[in-house]
């Protein structure tokens, strides 16, 4: 019964959340990555001896003034991002970071994604959310059509896209943050990441809701609404310890991910730990 009799702590602390959020999101907004812009993505190794990050952002500077960005990538790499690029361009930046042939280096990984498949990508993103959105509003007001009293079906689903929004806002403004001060971007990884707190958010809304449907059928219609704040505390309470364990148990998995796996999915990690 904590959450229900000290609900307004709660309300305050996630209404200054979301509004801290939503002014990020706003204000700073996202730094969207290759997938959506397009552009052209180089990763490189050097077996031998790695150069800084100043050295290969130098190099590359003298050669195309600043249109590029380079993060490191694991313990003997880089990963640089331009505008869109031919091989002739490929091979100029590879001499360059190479110092004419100086320093030995392997490439890892080249990939071009031109600014028409961002467009669709980012398009797609949006719509497979919406539907998400739209069918668990759906499922939850059926799945609950036989409690109406003393709140509608409807409503049900309705609460639990509030939770969804709340949780998802927090994420993506945690991510416009990162962006705005550390250079974060979001790619389609992260898109992944925010379906995957959509489902999460999701059940464990759904298994608070079910267990109130199951407390509900078994009290009187007529004491069903003096009752229900008293059900639905009983029924945080008896499902709080369940979530926690689902939540922490995934949790570990994550931090191990995000620490001991590929620079490709810190990122994702990082979204589904926050979310």
């Amino acid at each position: 019964m904590f959450a229900i009799i000290n609900k307004k702590i709660f309300y305050i602390l996630s209404i200054v959340l979301t509004i801290i959020a939503l002014f990020s999101i706003f204000v700073f907004k996202l730094n969207p990555g290759i997938d959506f812009t397009g552009g052209s993505v180089l990763e490189v190794s050097f077996p031998e001896q790695k150069p800084t990050q100043e050295q290969i952002e130098s190099s590359i500077k003298e050669f195309n003034g600043g249109n590029f960005l380079v993060r490191s990538a694991g313990e003997n790499g880089y990963i640089i991002k331009t505008s869109t690029i031919d091989d002739t361009t490929k091979k100029s930046i590879e001499n360059a970071i190479s110092q004419n042939g100086q320093i030995k280096f392997v490439e890892e990984k080249f990939i071009t994604v031109g600014p028409t498949l961002g467009e669709e990508l980012t398009s797609n993103a949006l719509l497979a959310v919406l539907m998400i959105v739209i069918a668990i509003t759906l499922y939850v007001a059926y799945v609950f059509r036989s409690v109406s009293k003393p709140v509608s079906s409807w409503k049900y689903g309705f609460a639990t896209i509030i939770a969804l929004i709340h949780d998802v806002i927090l994420t993506i403004g945690f991510f416009a943050i990162l962006g705005k001060f550390f250079g974060v971007e979001i790619d389609a990884l992260f898109v992944t990441a925010i379906l995957v707190v959509l489902g999460y958010s999701v059940n464990d809304s759904i298994v608070v809701l079910d267990r109130v449907r199951e407390k509900l059928k078994n009290t009187k219609e007529e004491l069903r609404q003096s009752q229900f704040t008293e059900l639905v505390g009983k029924s945080l309470v008896e499902t709080v310890a369940r979530s926690l364990n689902t939540t922490i148990t995934t949790l570990l998995s994550l931090v191990a991910l995000y620490f001991f796996g590929g620079e490709a999915t810190k990122n994702f990690a990082l979204a589904l730990i926050v979310g």
